[in-house]
């Protein structure tokens, strides 16, 4: 959706207004075109992305990722003020990453709640208490 507003609010516009708005070096490179990259210039790649192969590790950079998505879009809404139409979008944007946040948040401490119950591994039969979930091995 960020995408989606840049190529709105730079639709049009010749080269010379991407050289005055001090998007020279862009233009060059992308011409108009949305590139994903930092606000300092560096491409995405997916050495963002944290896996670690631990739904708790992972739930943990999940939570982090989207209070950092959150953090940049109130950015961007103080950086576009004079703009409702963008300024609507981003709170949009930014409502729905909270609301990642909490999803998320839920996800960790049900993953958590599933590692904390007792279980009983046996080979053969097991004759388990159903009333008290003890293994009566």
């Amino acid at each position: 959706m960020v995408g989606t507003i840049v190529h709105q609010l730079t639709k049009g516009i010749t080269a010379e207004e991407a050289e005055k708005a001090g998007l020279g070096a862009y233009y060059t490179d992308h011409g108009l075109d949305v590139y994903p990259q930092a606000a300092a210039g560096f491409p995405f790649d997916a050495n963002c992305l944290a896996c670690k192969g631990d739904p708790i590790a992972n739930l943990q950079e999940d939570l982090s990722a989207e209070q950092k998505a959150r953090a940049t879009y109130e950015k961007l809404i103080n950086l576009c003020k004079d703009n409702a139409d963008v300024v609507d979008a981003l709170r949009f944007l930014r409502q729905r990453e909270i609301v990642h946040f909490q999803r998320f948040g839920e996800a960790l401490r049900g993953v958590q709640d599933k590692l904390a119950e007792r279980r009983c591994f046996t080979m053969g039969n097991c004759n388990m208490n159903n009333n008290d979930n003890d293994c009566k091995c």
